[in-house]
């Protein structure tokens, strides 16, 4: 029994999605890239928003947090699912298993707020256009984020302490494709009733919060754009906030799909699918519908890949001679020039 516990405490085993071995590769493969277009994607947007001048704006600070936010959860998850794919026995240490649960809570915690942020960020923005840059200061967009953030961890560390100094008892086999805190908790030896009521208060309250915010927000930006005269106008109000609503829909309905159901109808594959679509799907998507749905993001793609083009093309260094052709002006630092196009593109 001693040697069992300590086996326990050790390491868990995971379940993963499949136990069928001709699904092993296909799978593999599969979530590889969906991981890797997740990790480009919101990179992408990361370094976008912070280098493009063009997009150093509320709604792209608060986009930059979401694709830190999605970037996080997902890295969370996805590298060891995949190292478990081709492991002979997927397992994850005891520590190593805390450490992927308290930052998968953070940043999908963080998350829920962030969106909520961006709602009324699009509120302001519709209903009160010439407020805007002084209502959405810096100072408020900052606060906007940092206090999700230390809630967030704040909530994450407390219920993973609870979990995670109880005693586990009975077997070490979580059947997830990750460490999640309802598996693990039906692991313990001990009196599970305070967790369990600690995250349904959390749960509860991030949920409900967070949508009041996104439901009253476009509630107030759907009666502003009923009232506005120019269906000109109209089109650019929904469409300065459709991306942001098509992310939401998504990921509510994501949680709501997997939480809200009927015991009776609720199974552990449904379950898997649900988990799979909101950890790794929803991360992967968030960049492709800014970026496809977004004229200002594909500008701003549009600017800095013409950018590369022409430091790549437009000229040949020559160390004798700065200037170069189809070139306004080089500046001489070290072994390298930097060229500045012609054409306004830099």
């Amino acid at each position: 029994m001693d040697t069992y516990n300590l086996t326990v405490l050790k390491y868990f085993i995971l379940t993963g999605i499949t136990d069928l071995p001709e699904l092993q590769a296909p799978l593999f493969g599969l979530f590889l890239i969906i991981y890797m277009i997740s990790v480009v994607g919101n990179l992408g947007l990361i370094i976008l928003t912070k280098i493009d001048s063009r997009l150093q704006t509320p709604m792209y600070f608060f986009l930059r947090q979401l694709s830190l936010t999605d970037l996080g959860y997902s890295t969370a998850v996805g590298p060891k699912m995949l190292i478990n794919f081709v492991a002979d026995q997927p397992t994850i240490s005891y520590i190593w298993c805390s450490v992927q649960l308290t930052f998968f809570s953070i940043f999908i915690t963080t998350e829920v707020f962030i969106l909520s942020a961006m709602a009324y960020d699009r509120y302001v923005a519709i209903c009160h256009p010439l407020l805007y840059t002084i209502i959405m200061s810096q100072r408020l967009c900052h606060v906007l984020v940092a206090i999700p953030y230390l809630y967030s961890v704040f909530i994450s560390l407390w219920t993973i302490i609870k979990i995670f100094t109880s005693s586990f008892c009975g077997h070490n086999i979580i059947r997830h494709f990750y460490c999640d805190s309802l598996p693990l908790i039906l692991m313990l030896c001990s009196d599970t009733h305070e967790i369990k009521l600690i995250i349904l208060i959390f749960a509860t309250f991030n949920l409900i919060s967070s949508l009041l915010v996104v439901s009253i927000s476009y509630i107030l930006i759907l009666v502003s754009i009923l009232r506005m005269n120019s269906s000109e106008g109209r089109h650019k109000a929904f469409s300065t906030c459709g991306s942001h609503l098509t992310v939401i829909v998504i990921f509510y309905g994501t949680l709501f799909f997997m939480y809200a159901q009927p015991k009776s109808i609720h199974s552990f594959e449904t379950g898997q699918v649900a988990s799979l679509f909101y950890t790794l799907v929803i991360p992967m998507l968030n960049p492709m519908i800014y970026s496809l749905r977004n004229q200002e993001v594909k500008q701003a793609l549009n600017r800095k890949w013409k950018m590369c083009v022409n430091i790549l093309f437009c000229w040949e260094p020559r160390p004798h001679s700065p200037l170069q052709d189809g070139a306004d002006s080089c500046v001489l630092s070290g072994k390298q020039i930097i060229c500045a196009c012609a054409k306004g593109i830099l």
